[in-house]
């Protein structure tokens, strides 16, 4: 579906939200008893419930960053001051209430759970990070930012699918800060935008980045492999084969940002736990999910990182099959 235009998202998408917030919490009685007399009806304990109560937090803090959004941006001068230092750090620290909050809530009402295993996070301070994260299952995106901005006091640069525009306070949020939102192909002007992203990063930032381009399925993971095949790779289509648990990875992307950012350390972060979950009706019948996500992290210093493009592409396999053998052995 083609993407409005950013007036359009302004100026009728994101009221709609809130209006759409305001008609929920007006009719909120009418919800809640809704929901507790069909959840005795339906398989799983309380899941209409718990589901409700979710989508009514999600749509309160939604409404309620995009009007903290239209203040940031009149005490900014209508917009003038939105990119300086200031306001950047503030534009921070309103994404990690909001993901702290979401967090709270879901782990609460849908009892999950998160353990990272790895570095402590007195190894990062002061360092630019690359972060390469396994792209697989329902909200590893937003764990990855979370502990990141919340549990790490990190200041993340997203490459970002073009669709969660489609999410007003997301859209407006994200798009005031250093991410790309790209969409699919692009070729070598999106590695182009990858290596202007990456560029300048500081002791706090972190460039976030999913080499495998998309969730996992297995459907894109045998994709993937002809891909190779067809492009004349079969040593990377052999290595791939051999990975059940990853998507092959693209290494164009993560190549661009270690051009771009070559004093960075690099961090890897695998997760299981959820990745079992690909569609909305998987989701809905594990409900409550009872689940404990693992993230592992390893830090690679700078140093460490190989100088040639081939060296750093055999990097990336070698570190995608031990994130592999990492989710197998975990799961």
């Amino acid at each position: 579906m083609t993407l409005p235009p950013r007036w359009v998202r302004r100026l009728v998408l994101a009221p709609a939200m809130v209006a759409l917030t305001l008609l929920v919490l007006a009719t909120l009685p009418v919800w809640l008893v809704l929901a507790a007399a069909l959840s005795p009806l339906l398989p799983g304990r309380l899941r209409v419930l718990r589901v409700t109560w979710v989508v009514v937090v999600a749509l309160v803090l939604e409404s309620t960053v995009l009007g903290a959004l239209l203040g940031l941006w009149v005490a900014a001068g209508f917009g003038l001051a939105l990119r300086t230092p200031r306001f950047q750090y503030l534009h921070y620290q309103l994404v990690g209430w909001y993901l702290r909050v979401l967090y709270r809530e879901a782990a609460r009402v849908l009892r999950l759970r998160v353990e990272i295993e790895g570095p402590d996070p007195d190894e990062y301070l002061d360092r630019p990070l690359v972060v390469c994260c396994r792209h697989a299952g329902p909200g590893d995106s937003f764990l990855l930012v979370h502990a990141l901005v919340n549990w790490y006091a990190r200041e993340p640069r997203i490459v970002l699918a073009a669709a969660l525009q489609w999410d007003p306070a997301l859209d407006v949020l994200l798009n005031r800060l250093p991410n790309r939102f790209l969409s699919a192909g692009g070729g070598e002007h999106l590695e182009a935008r990858i290596g202007e992203l990456a560029t300048g990063l500081d002791h706090d930032d972190a460039f976030v980045i999913f080499p495998e381009g998309g969730n996992f399925t297995e459907r894109r993971r045998v994709a993937g492999i002809a891909r190779l095949r067809a492009q004349g790779l079969e040593e990377m289509a052999r290595r791939s084969e051999a990975m059940r648990h990853v998507l092959p990875p693209r290494p164009g992307g993560l190549t661009a940002a270690l051009a771009a950012a070559p004093d960075a350390d690099v961090v890897w972060v695998a997760h299981a736990g959820l990745d079992h979950l690909y569609t909305v009706a998987d989701i809905w019948r594990e409900l409550p999910l009872d689940a404990t996500v693992r993230m592992r992290w390893w830090r690679v210093p700078a140093a460490d990182v190989p100088e040639t493009q081939e060296a750093r592409i055999d990097w990336l396999y070698g570190w995608w099959e031990r994130i592999d053998d990492w989710v197998d052995s975990t799961r």
